[in-house]
């Protein structure tokens, strides 16, 4: 088992899932295409499925847990270990759009055998790659074939997420709401803003959440600007003063203060937390 949790990337093949691999799952980015049955599944407070011809993906460590698995269940799966993922990451503006999507709809339906088969393909040449440590540039190698296997990923994701926000536009207020949000969270973080976008008042804005989410609009806002400023510390390519900046903060220090109102510490403590 410590040789499998160490390893940057790991395949399997399964047809049930005992406590020992759910345990597993946990630790990787995970990557799954169901050819048979259905997996049922709780992600976050809902309880959702993954069924023969859909994608699914998890982030490591995200809250989800087994529910059942469907007699005749199979699938292939790829784990990838988290930190070289996040590590090869080849476009900031296109990760944090496509993991935001990810973590509100985990599962994809795969609509063309073509589809398919490409995304079996993207998960055996990043093995084949992993496996191939007599390459005289094997660490170099491997890291563009992680970046071609992220944008062969946000591909499939593009597509999916334009057809879900064509339909949101002809959709209720609150799922246009919710559309509005993963759009523009990076730099709006007033209720003011989705409000006039929506030609509604902000207390009508707040009642709709409440009654379909028991939420507020601000927290649903805040929820929203606090995923992003975790994914944009844990890209140590970018200092604080430029993710204030790319978030669209008057200044550092304001910025610091926001994120220590929503996340309970410091951008620079948050960072050293990760080391």
């Amino acid at each position: 088992m410590s040789e499998t949790q160490d390893a940057r990337v790991v395949y399997l093949s399964l047809d049930h899932i005992e406590p020992s691999v759910e345990t597993l799952l946990k630790r990787y980015h995970v990557h799954l295409y169901c050819h048979k049955g259905k997996l049922a599944f709780i992600f976050g407070d809902q309880l959702l499925a993954c069924k023969a011809g859909q994608f699914l993906f998890w982030f490591a460590e995200s809250r989800w847990s087994i529910k059942s698995v469907s007699k005749g269940f199979k699938a292939t799966v790829l784990l990838v270990e988290k930190r070289f993922l996040l590590d090869n990451v080849p476009d900031q503006g296109w990760s944090i759009n496509a993991q935001l999507h990810s973590r509100v709809h985990p599962v994809k339906d795969i609509r063309s055998k073509a589809e398919r088969e490409k995304i079996l393909n993207n998960f055996k040449w990043l093995l084949l790659r992993f496996e191939e440590t007599e390459h005289r540039f094997y660490e170099e190698a491997l890291k563009l074939q992680m970046q071609l296997f992220i944008l062969e990923m946000w591909h499939s994701f593009a597509n999916e997420y334009e057809r879900r926000r064509h339909s949101l536009q002809t959709g209720t207020l609150y799922e246009q709401f919710i559309n509005l949000l993963q759009q523009h969270c990076l730099t709006q973080r007033e209720v003011q803003f989705y409000a006039n976008a929506l030609n509604i008042t902000p207390k009508y804005l707040n009642y709709l959440c409440k009654i379909h989410s028991d939420r507020t609009a601000s927290s649903w806002i805040h929820g929203h600007a606090k995923e992003r400023i975790i994914l944009l510390l844990q890209n140590r390519h970018l200092n604080i003063a430029e993710i204030a900046e790319e978030m669209q903060f008057s200044s550092t220090s304001f910025f610091t203060r926001y994120v220590k109102k929503i996340l309970g510490q410091t951008p620079s403590s948050f960072r050293m937390r990760l080391d």
